[in-house]
């Protein structure tokens, strides 16, 4: 008798990213902390790695195996919008680095990569982002096929080491990017919360992307005290709108029933990530128990 495939969860340290790329904390640390969450994998960074060579891998992957860890995702941050070729040719060259780490890591059902836009660069016109964007994922896609990896564009807000925002964080400038690409091997990485940040409707978002979802990222956002929805249209360029606050997934702005329903509509049988733990690892446990209850509640059979 074979069993249905079930969504997932897998954890991303938020809160030790920058211990993690910086060395101050390692990798095999936070894979035994990682453990101890009730998870069922782990989502990486490319600055988390020590080295992308064979015999580190394999003691990553080794650790991630002793928790019952798998690693399913990782979370690169290409810059496609960069003015000069050459720079978006090293880019595309750093993602196939990446590719070749997944295709090592990740488990034989399923492994994926993040691909951006990139920086929206004081300079840059619409459609030089656009297309330099859509020509990048492209020559990226043969060799995705090739190695069996998921590129998956994100709706995203702003990477934490980037000084400019995501180019494509606009819904109109992100659905255009994606409605020109077309591969099996291609999709969407939806996040409600940095829809939140755009200062745009996440379920709106999702409506729209759903039938291309491959992978999701979950958490959850606070308005702080004295701040209004509105205020997330006046963020910092190079920081977080200060009206927000990361917390416990299900305790915040987003509506994760909403979410789930159009998950059961969809068959949704992939990874969500929890991208969080900023307040501590207890909120990630919580976050963790929350979408297993969702999950068994709305993508169990």
């Amino acid at each position: 008798m074979s069993h249905k495939k079930q969504a997932r969860i897998s954890v991303f340290p938020k809160g030790f990213m920058e211990e993690l790329s910086d060395g101050r904390m390692d990798l095999f640390e936070w894979i035994e902390l990682a453990g101890k969450l009730g998870a069922d994998g782990l989502e990486l960074y490319p600055l988390f790695l020590q080295s992308t060579g064979e015999s580190y891998l394999a003691k990553v992957k080794a650790a991630a195996n002793q928790q019952g860890l798998a690693i399913p995702m990782m979370c690169s941050s290409p810059d496609f919008t960069h003015p000069d070729p050459l720079f978006r040719v090293k880019e595309i060259d750093k993602m196939k680095g990446m590719i070749d780490v997944m295709a090592y890591l990740g488990p034989e059902d399923f492994r994926s990569c993040r691909v951006l836009s990139g920086q929206n660069r004081p300079e840059l016109a619409r459609e030089d982002g656009i297309r330099w964007t859509v020509e990048s994922i492209a020559a990226l896609l043969p060799y995705a096929e090739e190695k069996r990896v998921h590129l998956v564009m994100e709706n995203h807000y702003k990477d934490g080491f980037w000084n400019y925002p995501e180019f494509a964080q606009p819904t109109d400038i992100y659905l255009e990017i994606i409605a020109q690409i077309s591969s099996p091997w291609f999709g969407v990485n939806y996040d409600p919360s940095n829809a939140i940040f755009a200062g745009e409707d996440p379920l709106r978002l999702l409506d729209l992307v759903k039938h291309r979802m491959i992978t999701m990222h979950a958490s959850d956002r606070y308005l702080k005290d004295g701040f209004t929805l509105e205020d997330l249209k006046d963020y910092s360029v190079q920081g977080y709108s200060e009206a927000l606050a990361h917390g416990v997934i299900g305790k915040g702005i987003n509506d994760y029933d909403y979410i789930f329903r159009v998950l059961k509509e969809i068959g949704y049988d992939n990874w969500i990530s929890i991208e969080d733990g900023v307040n501590g690892l207890g909120d990630l446990e919580e976050s963790v128990h929350f979408l297993r209850l969702k999950i068994d509640q709305y993508l169990t059979v």
